[in-house]
């Protein structure tokens, strides 16, 4: 199979769920009201609430929601085969994730911008509110503490991307200045950024800089942890013009230009997949492909986070609601045009069937390394870049992207604590930097709590992301059905995604359940207890809402 057919097939689908499917939802399901005032507008405060040029705010939400994840759930899951992994990386994106980010910020565009777990309370009632928050609170502890360890990681190992990925915020902290207080244009700031960019990566390997392996009794890998920490903890305070915006949005044309690089490459080197369609031979202790493809593959395919990010900070800078459409679905149709390049760089991205097999030798093998090994190989046989330098490049894009999602994670964490301030009267908690103390505190004390000096505690519970993450784009959806419900609409363009992942996701809880318990695991047992217990409530707080409003409707019919 020629990787030349996966990849215009998987655009095609793309640009189609696009142009024609998300003009259908925006006009008929969520009926988008282009002189709809938003919150941007009637809160704006030039911190949090700030009108925004539609294709910046697409470049903070893009970059937002990618970071690695994109990446490493497509590129482990192909140990099934490409075929499972392409299908529900294309058809995720187009009925599932579109939705469902597109989704998110209309809901909470509608609502004054709140988050979709305030949101919850307000839509579906004070225990599936509940739920909501201590899962959003345990995918972004997650989120937030093992994106350190990766970041940290390939500094560590890839000296010649230290440059380019801090050079990258003082690139992003010109280009702010130069948006917002210089008022150039657009395009000019955007070549500018990029060029910018492009010559710190290839400066980078000119300039290695290596962390010493032990700092005052901290692993070089724990001191990058704390100035990662440190360096959002502060990202997190400032106003979203100043880094959060053009950071973003410079990495989301970066990307674009990263992705152009190794689809180019594809066709000029039309590679074979060396991959099987369908995997019969998977090495031992490799789980079943149904339901776990679906928990593994969710950034690419669809994602709770990515509700947080469409009603936590998007929502809030989106300056007309009918930029909805571009913002949230193509955010995911160039998520998902990510995933594809993952898919085809863990693929066909390998000399023959047995180099593939010797990077795929158990299940959760590949990931971040079978993505830069296998692009750089297309890169440099197509094009004929230097394969050293094609591995930095694709080092930097995974890296950068994993940083911003940090940026954004950590400040969302922040305004759970704000929000449980507000729950609970809790003013002091209502404040920004005491509740970015608070979420920078839980994170280090996971990495350092549960990791020890190295930091690396975040990695203990990552097994559960899969399961959490897909638990939490149900809540999400649960909470855009209902409103749909009470607005007249159809609900079905919801419903179903949202039945498909709670049957998907209570599935994949029970098979690792069993695979904790036969391990003697007991901490992920029973947080693996905690969130099945959760789902099962998250079912029927969903039956009992859409029920209940349902009835409503149909007394006020009458």
């Amino acid at each position: 199979m020629s990787a030349i057919v996966l990849l215009v097939l998987g655009l095609a689908g793309m640009a189609g769920g696009y142009f024609v499917y998300s003009k259908f939802i925006a006009e008929k399901i969520y009926q988008l009201d282009p002189d709809f005032k938003t919150p941007a507008h009637e809160y704006e405060d030039g911190v949090d609430y700030v009108p925004t040029n539609r294709f910046i705010l697409w470049g903070h939400h893009f970059t937002s929601v990618a970071g690695a994840a994109p990446i490493v759930g497509p590129a482990i899951a192909v140990i099934w085969g490409w075929l499972p992994a392409f299908l529900w990386v294309v058809f995720g994106t187009i009925f599932f994730a579109g939705v469902h980010d597109f989704g998110a910020i209309w809901a909470s565009v509608r609502n004054k911008a709140k988050s979709v777990g305030a949101l919850t309370g307000d839509v579906v009632g004070t225990r599936a509110r509940s739920i909501f928050m201590i899962v959003i609170f345990l995918v972004l502890l997650m989120v937030n503490a093992v994106f350190a360890v990766v970041i940290a990681g390939l500094m560590m190992n890839f000296s010649s991307a230290v440059v380019p990925v801090w050079g990258a915020i003082l690139v992003a902290l010109i280009i702010g200045q130069l948006i917002y207080r210089r008022m150039l244009s657009l395009p000019m700031v955007s070549v500018i950024g990029v060029l910018a960019l492009y010559a710190l990566i290839g400066l980078g390997p000119s300039v290695p800089i290596q962390m010493p392996a032990e700092v005052a009794g901290f692993s070089g890998n724990a001191v990058w942890i704390l100035i990662l920490f440190g360096y959002a903890a502060i990202a997190s305070l400032l106003p979203v013009w100043v880094l959060l915006q053009p950071r973003d949005y410079i990495n989301g044309l970066q990307l674009f230009i990263g992705l152009i690089i190794l689809y180019g490459a594809i066709l000029f080197l039309n590679p074979s997949i060396v991959a099987p369609m369908v995997n019969s031979d998977v090495p031992a202790g490799t789980p079943s492909m149904l339901p776990l493809l679906f928990v593994t593959i969710a950034c690419g395919a669809i994602s709770g986070f990515h509700g947080l990010v469409s009603s936590g900070t998007t929502s809030k800078q989106l300056n007309k609601e009918t930029d909805a459409r571009f913002v949230g679905y193509f955010g995911a149709v160039g998520e998902g045009m990510l995933a594809l390049a993952a898919i085809l760089a863990a693929t066909a991205g390998f000399a023959s069937l047995a180099d593939w097999q010797a990077m795929y030798t158990a299940f959760g093998a590949g990931g971040v390394n079978a993505f830069v090994e296998g692009g750089a190989f297309m890169i440099h046989n197509g094009l004929g870049l230097p394969e050293a330098t094609a591995a930095t490049l694709l080092t930097v894009m995974a890296a950068l992207f994993a940083g911003t999602t940090m940026d954004t994670g950590l400040r969302l964490q922040r305004y759970i604590f704000q929000e449980w301030g507000e729950i609970y009267n809790q003013p002091w908690m209502k404040k920004s930097a005491p509740a970015t103390l608070l979420a920078v505190g839980s994170c280090l004390l996971l990495a350092f709590g549960a990791g020890g000096a190295d930091g690396t505690g975040g990695m203990i519970i990552w097994p559960l992301f899969g399961t959490t993450n897909q638990l939490l784009a149900g809540l999400t959806l649960l909470v855009i059905t209902v409103m749909l419900v009470r607005l007249r609409r159809p609900m079905w363009y919801t419903l179903v995604p949202l039945c498909f992942l709670l049957v998907m996701t209570i599935a994949a809880l029970l098979i690792q359940l069993r695979t904790f318990f036969n391990d003697g695991n007991y901490f992920l047992l029973f947080l693996d207890i905690v969130v099945l217990i959760a789902a099962i409530m998250v079912a029927m707080e969903c039956a009992a809402a859409l029920k209940r409003t349902r009835a409503e409707m149909a007394e006020q019919g009458d």
